[in-house]
């Protein structure tokens, strides 16, 4: 006796010490125990009736080898059968042990003398559909059947003698009985009977790897729950949410899910949520609060590429700006030291960030720094000092433009004054109103600089038309009449185009061709002209 009861001490520490180990993740149960069941499902039955018990094992426990199953009832010695069934005929509490399992739950069984009994199943679980029944020993037929739920009347009909609610939830536990009235008007009172509807899945729980994480690092979400030993088979799905509303992961059948990356504006309340696949049952989370954490920006520095010692005039200049430290959206600023100017902005969730000056010249030596700030306080780097070196021969670009490419404007213009000249009369090919004080000024070939303060322009008068020589045309004066005074901007150069208007119509032609090929051989033959067009 006292080895008997060692035994089965034994065998419960161990079930014990597994159900504590045993990990709250997924929908995945890790407690083997055995399951027993029972056939007719009725806990309650007429005494002489037989009911069968059989047992299932998971195959993972291995205290001792079992060669066949093992029976315990009671104070009974335990015994062993080699099939996994039992047939029983006597009132108590059974359980069973597989081969490679942990005994199981206890199922206690009622063979019973009286005449009316309300018969319930051994296991109902939430979403099943939950079957009442009141039998009564003999022939004797029921009139009608009454059941109480917790002593309320929650049935009376004579067209089933069964109490059937479709869809069990856990509110349908409680104290069970019926009433039946005999065709002679007798009633009959069955014992009073507990149901207890089982979870098919706990309550799910949200857990995080870290609730205070630094911003722009990954986080991991699992929503973890239960399933019963009985149903270990049943599939979920999941989905994460946020208390403001937000959608963090729809539904699907994960209970993991992984967030790359977190800011401080992804701090808040987050729940999960676990249902069946066809949404009978749902459950959710209490609320998890999530506090993503800002690193303030520290260590600003600004480099220049190329490095500030090797810049030469027409080339690209970038200022990268960068913070040894510093999480979230930053905001990023360049500033010129001498004139205080402030060259550009950006703000994005990086560490660094690079701002360009397409060409440089010498005005643009100086000394420049870069700001940073995600929050919590602008921080300057160090000034830098920028030098640039001029190369002989370098031409800049047309003022229009700004930057390179003053040949191709010049040839555009070109273009543009032809189109014109043929599309209109000698007359009027300038100007629409051009009259004989008219004056069009002329654009200096630029260096790109943005100020042309202290260059002195001269304008192009239109006189009186000239008489028409009866040999022919008389050849086209081109003179400069523009002069660069400006002592730093000897490489200008000025030109204009002076017209001689035609007295006759006949003599346009003659004129035009006359006046082209004079131009061109003016372009052709001025260097400045001829450089720009190279």
């Amino acid at each position: 006796m006292f080895l008997r009861m060692l035994e089965e001490v034994s065998v419960l520490l161990w079930a014990s010490l597994l159900v504590l180990a045993a990990p709250v993740s997924g929908p995945v149960a890790t407690v083997h125990k055995s399951v027993i069941s029972v056939q007719p499902p009725w806990t309650t039955v007429f005494r002489g009736e037989r009911v069968n018990l059989t047992c299932n094992g998971f195959h993972f426990y291995a205290q001792e080898e079992l060669k066949g199953y093992r029976w315990f009832s009671g104070k009974a010695r335990p015994r062993e059968t080699p099939g996994n069934t039992l047939e029983v005929r006597d009132s108590g509490q059974y359980r069973c042990q597989a081969p490679g399992s942990l005994p199981s739950n206890p199922v206690h069984l009622i063979f019973s003398s009286a005449s009316l009994i309300l018969q319930v199943p051994y296991s109902v679980f939430e979403g099943d559909e939950l079957v009442l029944r009141c039998q009564k020993r003999g022939r004797e037929k029921l009139a009608v059947v009454k059941y109480t739920w917790n002593q309320k009347i929650i049935s009376g009909s004579d067209e089933s003698l069964d109490l059937l609610i479709p869809k069990a939830s856990l509110n349908n536990s409680g104290c069970y009985q019926c009433i039946a009235f005999l065709e002679n008007a007798y009633v009959l009172r069955a014992s009073k009977t507990n149901v207890q509807i089982q979870e098919l899945f706990s309550r799910p729980k949200l857990e995080v790897t870290n609730s205070q994480p630094i911003e722009g690092n990954p986080v991991n979400l699992t929503c973890g729950t239960r399933l019963p030993l009985e149903r270990p088979d049943t599939p979920l799905r999941f989905g994460f949410f946020r208390e403001d509303g937000a959608v963090i992961s729809n539904w699907s059948g994960s209970p993991d899910l992984q967030i790359t990356a977190v800011w401080r504006e992804d701090s808040g309340s987050y729940w999960c949520g676990a249902e069946t696949v066809t949404g009978g049952i749902h459950k959710r989370s209490l609320p998890l609060q999530i506090d993503v954490q800002r690193i303030p920006v520290s260590g600003v520095f600004l480099e220049t590429q190329p490095q500030e010692d090797q810049l030469v005039e027409g080339e690209t200049l970038v200022l990268v700006c960068s913070v040894a430290k510093g999480t979230g959206n930053t905001t990023f600023s360049w500033h010129r030291e001498d004139t205080r100017e402030i060259l550009g902005q950006k703000s994005q969730r990086s560490q660094r960030a690079e701002l360009e000056i397409p060409v440089i010249w010498e005005s643009h030596a100086g000394r420049y720094y870069c700001t940073a700030d995600n929050g919590y306080g602008l921080i300057q780097s160090e000034a830098v000092n920028v030098t640039v070196r001029s190369i002989p021969g370098i031409k800049r670009g047309l003022v229009a433009g700004g930057t390179t490419g003053g040949s191709l404007s010049i040839l555009l213009a070109v273009a543009l004054l032809f189109y014109c000249w043929h599309q209109r009369k000698p007359d009027v090919f300038l100007s629409q109103s051009l009259g004989p004080a008219s004056s069009i000024p002329m654009a200096p070939l630029s260096t790109g600089d943005d100020s042309q303060g202290g260059t002195i322009r001269r304008p192009l008068t239109v006189g009186p038309p000239e008489p028409l020589n009866p040999l022919g045309p008389a050849p086209m004066e081109l003179q400069q009449l523009y002069i660069n005074v400006h002592p730093r901007e000897r490489d200008l150069v000025y030109s204009e185009i002076q017209i001689t208007q035609p007295g006759a119509e006949g003599e346009a032609n003659t004129f035009r061709t006359s006046l082209e090929d004079q131009f061109f051989f003016y372009l052709l033959s001025t260097p400045a002209c001829l450089n720009c067009l190279l």
